[in-house]
């Protein structure tokens, strides 16, 4: 890789304007890891949000393939080397990670690396994130780091507009957050307003007909009629209220970014691991599209909040003109014979109800101790 000014230049610039196009925080944190690893030439890079607890949020790698991250496992609390970039906050650059007294080993699975160049993302005082460099592709000097002085300010200008593009993404998603509860929030009175209404006078008009039925019966007829005037007032009016309630991140990204932005949020939340896969799925109608939110938020709800799982998994993928999706976690399960006997789950009947209501299928596979997975298949356009 050549470091004239012209390429070095052009480099960087490529790398800042694909990191400026990115609203979503994990496609940011994408962008810049790839960024870094194609500016530095480097076989490895690897970029780690902090938590509160000392440890990674979030750990976003680029040239580490799906089967081998799978196969790594998940990251300890305290990573070595790595979480002590977040606590010391200065640059890294190491001929041979293996050979510092903080490096504590790696599962079997892991790539081996050895020199290594590590930077904070700094907002002011406050480290947002640690990214890291591993195996310079180029001839190493005998005991000494491939990555240079050189490398080290390249990588600096591209933390220092990181940190820039971080925070505007984190600023995006709670500005919209805050859009979206404000909505509801207004829609939510305008909502208790109209039906309350509505509902005091199915009240009184029943109350109304109730003592007329004796005397004069075709009073109370009437009555009764617009006692079902009103009900059907009430229905059409909660009708267009749900409508209104459509996920607004649904309009504006589609079903794929809103789910994976939904379990982002899911997976900073919980203790367990929650996870989004998508492959080959395009826009499917928007009833479709929301049906299948719902039901993924209440088969999360349920897996976070009552199985106890560690893992949950969400998968959302192309079949035929339609799409599957498929929620699966590790939690205690349960006998899906023995809860219709029962009549109770009323989250599986709405999941059922959701799925038939637009065209598709509902599957439920569980067993006590053997974790739950959760398939809803809609048709397509």
């Amino acid at each position: 890789m050549s470091h004239g000014p012209r390429s070095g230049l052009y480099a960087v610039s490529s790398a800042l304007l694909a990191m400026s196009r990115h609203l979503e925080v994990r496609d940011v944190l994408k962008t810049i890891v790839a960024s870094a690893r194609e500016l530095l030439d480097a076989e490895y890079a690897a970029l780690g949000v902090p938590d509160d607890h000392g440890g990674f949020a979030q750990f976003v790698v680029d040239g580490v393939s799906d089967e081998q991250w799978k196969a790594i496992g998940p990251l300890p609390r305290q990573h070595g080397i790595l979480a002590a970039m977040l606590h010391e906050a200065r640059p890294q650059r190491l001929a041979d990670v293996r050979q510092d007294p903080r490096f504590e080993g790696w599962p079997s699975a892991h790539p081996d690396m050895s020199d290594f160049l590590g930077l904070p993302i700094r907002d002011g005082d406050e480290t947002i994130g640690a990214l890291f460099l591993a195996n310079k592709r180029c001839p190493k000097p005998q005991g000494g780091c491939g990555f240079t002085e050189e490398d080290e300010e390249l990588l600096s200008i591209l933390a220092q507009h990181a940190a820039i593009a971080l925070t505007n993404a984190r600023l995006y998603e709670r500005s919209r957050e805050l859009t979206i509860a404000e909505e509801r929030s207004r829609l939510a009175h305008e909502l208790h307003d109209a039906v309350s209404q509505k509902l005091f006078s199915l009240r009184l008009t029943a109350q109304a007909a109730t003592t007329l039925v004796d005397r004069d019966p075709s009073r109370a007829k009437g009555e009764l009629q617009h006692v079902a005037a009103l009900a059907a007032e009430a229905a059409d009016e909660l009708r267009a209220a749900v409508v209104e309630l459509r996920p607004a991140a649904l309009d504006e990204d589609g079903l794929v970014a809103t789910l994976r932005t939904q379990v982002q949020v899911l997976d900073r939340a919980h203790s367990a691991r929650v996870t989004f896969a998508s492959g080959g799925v395009r826009a499917l109608p928007a009833a479709q599209e929301e049906a299948m939110l719902r039901v993924a938020q209440e088969a999360l709800h349920n897996a976070l909040r009552h199985s106890g799982a560690e893992r949950v998994d969400v998968l959302l993928a192309k079949r035929g003109p339609g799409a599957v999706l498929r929620v699966t976690d590790d939690g205690s399960g349960f006998d899906p014979r023995a809860i219709r006997r029962a009549g109770r789950h009323l989250g599986l009947v709405s999941m059922r109800d959701r799925a038939s209501g637009v065209g598709g299928a509902l599957t439920v596979e569980s067993a006590p101790g053997k974790g739950t997975t959760i398939e809803m298949e809609v048709p397509g356009g």
